[in-house]
């Protein structure tokens, strides 16, 4: 079980430096919509501060998941994000929920495996 954890950290850190940096250097092609409320409610997020925002903190947070440091405080940072990543596709984007339902679940995940690391704060 630790060794799935431990890659299943790895992979979603990487995702999240590749994803995170694709919000300012823009290598990953933009994805197409079917439903047209999606694109414009992300090219808002986009025109804005919002995009940029996010992609600064998914770097920083899949930085210190893969370098293993600080995991329960990025964890708590991204869930968030990951819970508006999944909200978004689900209600505008369902067909391309993949990614995010993996960061989604991968994160909540990561929490229940560190959840006696959050107990004081309950």
């Amino acid at each position: 079980m630790n060794k799935l954890i431990l890659v299943l950290r790895i992979i979603l850190g990487a995702i999240l430096v590749i994803f995170g940096s694709n919000k300012f250097i823009g290598f990953i092609p933009p994805f197409e919509f079917v439903n047209p409320d999606a694109g414009v409610f992300f090219e808002a997020l986009a025109g804005s501060y919002v995009l940029k925002t996010v992609g600064i903190i998914e770097v920083i947070v899949g930085l210190l998941l893969l370098v293993n440091k600080a995991i329960p405080f990025a964890l708590v940072v991204l869930a968030p994000i990951s819970i508006n990543i999944i909200l978004f596709h689900v209600t505008l984007d369902p067909i391309n929920i993949g990614p995010g339902a993996f960061v989604f679940f991968v994160n909540a995940l990561l929490i229940i495996k560190h959840w006696n690391t959050y107990k004081p704060l309950f």
